[in-house]
């Protein structure tokens, strides 16, 4: 007669019930439409949180929208929030390694067990849905719709105190749009997405302004155009919110470049806040800290009721924003950004001249075929002394081949060297960036999240 298990058997045992269901679950999910394959509506994601009980309307969130600096930003809200105590949510996308980084709790990625229990309380109406939508002529619901409808079970589950919620895509439809937040953030506006958003700045901030509620606070970052704060203001006006902007209103007053970050002075609605310490690169970063930092002031008390400041330097030196110009390697030093489009590559290209001195600089960079990759490169160029252009393993990748010709417009073709696999072009980049003999060689991969994540893995780091 064999013996009964001991617990830490039965624990393996258990977990690796967990394991195997959460792949499958995962499989299931990744067989919908992707999250770039929709059809605008948010019929489908209410449908579901009606048959739910509108879970979402049983914790206040803090809603973020804009172009690029959405997952930043958010990361910063939540760590003041949490460094106030309260216990957080927060729903980003994309992922860099697992589904399971867009829906967390306390700053950590939820466990696949509350996943799970979250999926199983969601499925059978998700199904329900599916099929009535296919009756009437339309789609299941999508991939992205699915994890919104989790993330939002989850944290009434908990229960959580506040959530912090990035849109996917625009605003107006996006899934997440089914809260009513009293509090909502807009980052910088640029183009993206046009075959869903709209092909000028005022089309695609006419779609983010959709968040903007009655009687709710919208913190706005500096527009690159003043065409999108004025389609803000006019969305804030019709439906009776308090509007804010960054520049006016609040802003960064210093800011200094300091090792393994900068130091910066926000003056927020209802105080200045001096000497703080953000551990991430970039005049941007520090606006979005500063976006942040009122959006939190916005929460507690409408922008009336000043923070602590002990609280906040230490919120602000927790946060980290995996992926965004991040250093996975030294000698040479590799830094990964998940700039995929031109507004973000211009952004980095500027960081990358504040905060680095390098000898020699190689990029690294793969982008997807959907994207503006001669403008993503030409932004790039001038910070780059040589470029290796690859392919992720993602099916949208652009080709080596294609993104080659691209790249030898921009750079020249002695500058330029096509490798059909990332691996390979990280370790001739690296070599590259040697070459010139100095110590302070380094590499930047960049182009698209993916790139950021697989870059990331192949140098041993998957931390978020």
């Amino acid at each position: 007669m064999s013996p009964a298990p001991d617990a830490s058997q039965r624990d393996a045992a258990h977990q690796l019930d967990v394991t195997r269901r959460m792949r499958e679950v995962e499989e299931s999910i990744l067989s919908r439409a992707p999250e770039h394959d929709l059809e605008p509506s948010l019929d489908r994601i209410r449908a579901v949180m009606e048959l739910l009980g509108d879970p979402q309307r049983t914790f206040p969130v803090i809603h973020v929208t804009g172009t690029n600096g959405k997952t930043s930003t958010a990361r910063v809200i939540e760590s003041v929030l949490r460094e106030l105590g309260l216990n957080t949510g927060r729903f980003t996308s994309p992922h860099l390694h697992s589904m399971l980084e867009r829906i967390a709790v306390g700053g950590r990625p939820v466990d696949a067990e509350r996943f799970l229990a979250a999926y199983d309380e969601v499925i059978p109406f998700v199904e329900m849905v599916d099929a009535r939508s296919i009756v009437d002529g339309g789609p299941p619901m999508t991939y992205f719709e699915v994890l919104v409808a989790v993330a939002y079970a989850a944290f009434a589950d908990l229960p959580v105190d506040v959530a912090v919620v990035e849109v996917g895509m625009g605003g107006s439809w996006d899934a997440t749009n089914v809260v009513d937040a009293p509090v909502s953030v807009v980052t910088p506006i640029d183009l993206d997405h046009r075959h869903f958003l709209g092909d000028t700045v005022e089309e695609i901030a006419g779609e983010k302004a959709g968040i903007i509620k009655a009687d709710a606070i919208t913190v706005v970052g500096l527009q690159p155009a003043e065409e999108a704060a004025e389609v803000l203001v006019d969305r804030a006006n019709d439906v009776g919110a308090r509007i804010v902007f960054e520049g006016n209103e609040f802003g960064v007053t210093e800011r200094d470049v300091a090792v393994g970050g900068q130091q910066i002075s926000v003056r927020g609605l209802a105080a200045d806040y001096p000497d703080l310490f953000l551990p991430l690169h970039g005049t941007h970063q520090a606006q979005n800290a500063a976006v942040a930092v009122v959006a939190v002031e916005a929460f507690l008390g409408g922008g009336g009721q000043p923070l602590d400041i002990d609280v906040l330097r230490t919120g602000l030196a927790a946060v980290q924003s995996p992926g965004r110009l991040e250093i996975v390697r030294r000698s040479p030093t590799v830094l990964v950004d998940a700039a995929h489009n031109p507004a973000g590559a211009r952004v980095l290209a500027r960081a990358v001249t504040e905060s680095f001195t390098f000898s020699r600089l190689v990029g690294v960079v793969a982008v997807m075929k959907d994207k503006d990759a001669a403008e993503i490169l030409e932004a790039l160029e001038p910070v780059l002394d040589e470029v290796v252009v690859t392919r992720t393993t993602s099916p949208r990748a652009m080709s080596p081949r294609r993104l080659g010709e691209i790249a030898v417009d921009v750079f020249g073709e002695h500058r330029v060297t096509v490798v059909d696999d990332l691996p390979d072009a990280l370790d001739q980049a690296a070599g590259l960036a040697d070459a010139g003999g100095g110590v302070s060689g380094g590499v930047l991969a960049t182009g698209s999240v993916v790139t950021a994540a697989e870059v990331r893995m192949l140098l041993g780091t998957t931390d978020v």
